[in-house]
């Protein structure tokens, strides 16, 4: 693995496609030279880090005079299992609180994810892109209707170039047992230490220390389990853009940000409550912890240089950056 880094420009634009614009032109160029399939990027940030902002900002870059590339962007969250299919998983699944709404592996329909790909790397036509509205059932969320969904190469336009593909657990790769069992025994050793000086009682010490060592070892070997499923959308990567935080525990601040927009936007039957939140990150929160380490190592094994993390601090302000 090699990899550089240099101070980012911390401005109020803060302009993190500045970064990635040139990283991936790079890598289109080489790409080029060996396959005409459309360009795949991956990009994983935090809940609130500003994904969505950036996807928009490349899309739109991508897509516009001199490049002209027609760019394809979705979620991972747009692949999520009906309403309906999770609360089935759920009731199945009663002792594993990770289980209990949509968010961790295997709560999304990775069958559909696969065929989708599969259709647009085929450049088939008239190719269904799924959406999913995670305001509905009071923030629960639900897959829209089959005839809601964006259609793309239609007969008489261009094909997709570029596809990217993002979400908050997307590059996540599954661990070894050992290895689970290692990062939750070192887990629950932190959380004892809390008890032991009864650090508890402060709901903001207990969340920065994690949650991993709060869930039965059980449910986070399922958890793991159902990962590797996913190992089959990770492959069709071509590049990848991880978006990361100098402390994950900022999730949590930019989460409560998000989901009271949604509710100041659309009334407060939209969206979660503030308490809803924090036990909504709760349930993300052990995977950040078993999976983030591997992440910034690389989600690669081979194509060194393939992969720009961009770091960014509490204000979502970029401060540094590497190619690995």
């Amino acid at each position: 693995m090699t990899s550089f880094q240099n101070r980012a420009p911390q401005d109020d634009n803060d302009n993190k496609s500045s970064l990635c614009i040139p990283f991936i032109l790079e890598r289109l160029s080489q790409h080029r030279k060996h396959t005409d399939r459309p360009f795949v990027i991956g990009l994983n940030g935090l809940q609130g880090v500003g994904k969505t902002t950036l996807v928009t900002a490349l899309r739109t870059t991508l897509q516009s005079p001199p490049r002209n590339l027609v760019t394809l962007s979705f979620s991972l969250d747009d692949l999520y299992l009906p309403h309906d299919r999770l609360n089935t998983i759920a009731v199945a699944h009663p002792s594993n609180p990770l289980l209990q709404h949509r968010g961790q592996p295997g709560t999304h329909d990775v069958k559909l994810g696969r065929e989708l790909f599969s259709q647009l790397l085929n450049r088939e036509r008239d190719i269904k892109v799924p959406t999913y509205d995670k305001s509905a059932h009071h923030g629960r969320g639900d897959r829209v209707p089959v005839e809601k969904w964006e259609v793309v190469n239609k007969h008489g336009e261009s094909t997709v170039d570029v596809v990217l593909f993002e979400a908050w657990c997307v590059g996540f790769r599954s661990l070894s047992d050992q290895e689970v069992v290692s990062k939750w025994l070192d887990a629950c050793g932190t959380l004892q230490k809390q008890e032991d000086v009864g650090a508890l009682a402060d709901d903001k010490v207990d969340r920065s220390k994690g949650r991993l060592g709060r869930q039965k070892l059980e449910s986070v070997k399922t958890i793991n389990e159902n990962l590797k499923e996913y190992d089959t959308l990770t492959d069709q990567f071509d590049t990848f853009i991880h978006l990361d935080a100098d402390d994950t525990i900022n999730v949590y601040d930019w989460r409560l940000e998000a989901e009271a927009k949604i509710r100041a936007s659309r009334g407060d039957q939209y969206g979660m409550t503030d308490e809803e939140v924090i036990d909504f990150v709760n349930g993300y929160y052990p995977s950040y912890e078993l999976y983030t380490d591997r992440l910034r190592k690389g989600v690669f094994e081979e194509k060194a240089g393939s992969q720009l993390r961009i770091i960014v601090d509490k204000q979502r302000h970029s401060k540094s950056h590497e190619v690995i």
